[in-house]
């Protein structure tokens, strides 16, 4: 098993690379360093053209300074761990190309990671003690899942999102309320002086495990409309937005994990930074569930995550070569069928 791994992340608009130092199961981070593309600010979004060009420019200082912060030189890296995807895929090709250069450069092993596995094992980076089984919902821009983790690598998907992520949802409000890019932050703050005065319907909130976010982001472009004063309303409109969003998210999760018996419930992904979401998921799952969620460095795109995922997976001895390629729809590897319900028993005279 490698003993310095070193992570590379660029699946979206963070550049980052991060260093594990350890033997066997246990691994400790000797550093990370996030490179934040702000540019994407003026635009309202993400760029992906622009996105790409930031990773080829930034990639390997920011490499570089991860393993100064970690105090090694790169003569000592024994693995390299990579995000093969999903994410856009310029970005993803800039970070699986550098990575597969070094390695054969190197001569070191390369793994490729799946984006949500890395956000799944981000917890472990301040609690390693963390193990399945348990719940989680990985909540971002583009992604919203909730799994049955019964052990690392073996993943059952509960639900997930029909149309607009929570993030992307979060974005959009935002960009509707003038409060700019990311909008999850923003609305958070706003929605402190704000009450949930709208009453925003909590879409399929008992309706399985699926979420869909569309036609609330459409509630509230509806009452932006018609709102006499978006000054005066502001406040609100974010609160009762985000309660709705929330309250889904918590709701699905509390029975996921009634309905699993797992006595963990993993928060993750760029929405878990949320404090709001946090503390009401804590709230609810109380007695019932233990919430594990990491600080918000692991919870935004990062390369510790990835690190650690690509730990467990060359533990597993599992090695990807020249061959690897990056995938913008990469599916979770080892994701199970979903459980079939027991057949009724036939009553018998």
């Amino acid at each position: 098993m490698a003993e310095v791994l070193l992570g590379i992340e660029t699946s979206c608009d963070e550049t980052s690379a991060a260093v594990l130092v350890g033997d066997g199961r246990r691994a400790e981070l000797a550093s990370l360093v996030i490179f934040s593309q702000d540019v994407h600010q003026v635009f309202g979004g993400v760029v992906p053209e622009l996105a790409s060009r930031a990773h080829l420019r930034t990639l390997d200082p920011v490499v570089r300074r991860a393993l100064a912060e970690a105090g090694l030189p790169l003569s000592a890296v024994d693995a390299i761990a990579v995000t093969q995807g999903p994410g856009l895929v310029g970005a993803l090709l800039v970070g699986v190309s550098y990575a597969k250069t070094l390695a054969a450069s190197l001569g070191k092993a390369l793994i490729g990671v799946h984006h949500l596995e890395g956000h799944l094992f981000a917890p472990t980076l301040e609690d390693p003690d963390l193990e399945p089984p348990f719940v989680a919902l990985l909540v971002s821009g583009g992604h919203t899942l909730l799994l049955d983790v019964e052990a690392w690598g073996r993943y059952r998907l509960l639900g997930e999102t029909r149309d607009d992520a929570a993030g992307e949802a979060f974005d959009k409000v935002g960009t509707l309320l003038g409060l700019g890019y990311p909008g999850g932050p923003a609305i958070e703050r706003l929605a402190r002086d704000g009450t949930d005065r709208f009453g925003f319907p909590r879409p399929m909130l008992h309706d399985g495990f699926d979420f869909s976010f569309s036609g609330l982001k459409t509630a509230v472009l509806h009452a932006v409309r018609a709102s006499a004063s978006l000054d005066a309303d502001r406040a609100d409109l974010a609160r009762s937005f985000q309660d709705a969003v929330i309250d889904v998210l918590v709701e699905k999760t509390a029975r996921a994990a009634e309905e699993t018996g797992h006595p963990i419930a993993v928060l993750g992904g760029g929405v878990a930074c949320s404090t709001a979401l946090a503390r009401r998921m804590a709230e609810r799952l109380r007695g019932l569930a233990r919430v594990a969620v990491a600080r918000q460095r692991f919870n935004l795109d990062n390369a510790a995550m990835i690190a650690r995922a690509g730990w467990f997976r060359l533990g597993r001895g599992e090695r990807h070569g020249s061959a690897l390629d990056a995938d913008p729809s990469l599916p979770l590897p080892g994701l199970l069928p979903p459980r079939t319900p027991p057949t009724p028993r036939t009553r018998t005279a």
